[in-house]
Formats: C-alpha cells, structure tokens, sequence
C-alpha cells in the first residue's frame, strides 16, 4: 500500500487511535508470544524478546501482585467504564472489545493519546473496585500500554474490523 505522505503531513492529529491495554501480569517477558522490552528491544523493525521459559520464570516471580484475568462481569465493567470515559470526555468510540487479558478500543479525539489511556485505566479500575470485584490493593493493569495512530479512514476501517472480528489474527499494518 502507497502512503499518502500529503495527506499525512498536512495532518498534525491522528483521525484517531488503535488503544490497548493489558492486564497486570498476564504477558510476561520470555512469553511464547514474543515480548517487548523497555531497553532497546522496542524499537520499530527490532526483533522482538525471544521466547525463553526462565526469562518467563524470573517475571513471574518479581509480580508484586497475583495475575489478573478479567471474567464475564468485570470485563462488562470495564466496558461500561470505557464507554463512560467517552461520554464525559466528548471522545467517539467506534469500537471496544474487552477481552480476559486485554481490552482493544478505537476511540478518536484531539488530545493526548496517552492521557486518553490513562483515564480508561483509571475510571475502569475505579469502577471494579467499587463492585468490588477487585481489592484497593490491586493494579489491574500493566504499565502503559500500546497506542497506534490512525492517519486515514482505511486505517479506521482496518482497527475496527480487528478489534470486533481480528482477535485471533495479526494485528494489520497502519502504515
């Protein structure tokens, strides 16, 4: 697929974002599935983290905190709180999908993706706990998480044809 580079540099926003945000505990470094690090094997078009079992082993044993997989209930939770989000935050949510170990929505908005992450996390957190379905002590969540932009409606297209059919497939090319 041919960029369109006109069209992308005359866009300073991204029409909107791919957002996803993992479970604490629930892809560790050495996993199967291959896995990113902090220091310098997160870098576009680098391999990724091998798979390895002790690598596996010593994350494991460093979790402050047991594994959290969501189940039918809570992942309802959180799906209510993300949509929450979007309604005070004015943001346009054109899909979501909550899964046991992750959740995938594409939302767009003009500000910091980031921060857009940040308060799915935080409002979702807050709302298992109040139905008690988590302890105050427990983060839910792993750090940060993975925010793609999308540039043009096909990129649109493609994260939500992903998140709501894509979830046992690759994750398409938003370039």
């Amino acid at each position: 697929m041919k960029r369109d580079y006109i069209e992308f540099q005359e866009r300073s926003v991204a029409l909107a974002y791919l957002i996803t945000f993992r479970c604490y505990g629930t892809w560790l470094h050495g996993d199967e599935r291959g896995s990113v690090g902090r220091r310098g094997s997160n870098i576009f078009g680098e391999a990724k983290i091998k798979p390895s079992s002790t690598l596996n082993q010593i994350d494991a044993d460093h979790l402050a905190g047991s594994p959290v997989k969501l189940g039918a209930v809570e992942r309802e939770i959180v799906a209510d709180a993300i949509r929450e989000v979007c309604v005070v935050r004015g943001y346009n949510l054109f899909a979501l999908n909550v899964r046991t170990n992750h959740a995938h929505l594409v939302v767009n908005n003009g500000g910091k993706v980031e921060r857009m992450m940040d308060s799915f996390k935080a409002y979702s957190t807050k709302a298992l706990r109040a139905a008690n379905r988590i302890s105050e002590e427990t983060k839910p969540w792993a750090r940060h998480g993975s925010t793609r932009y999308l540039w043009t409606e096909k990129h649109i297209q493609d994260a939500v044809e992903y998140v709501v059919n894509g979830q046992g497939g690759e994750l398409p090319s938003f370039d």
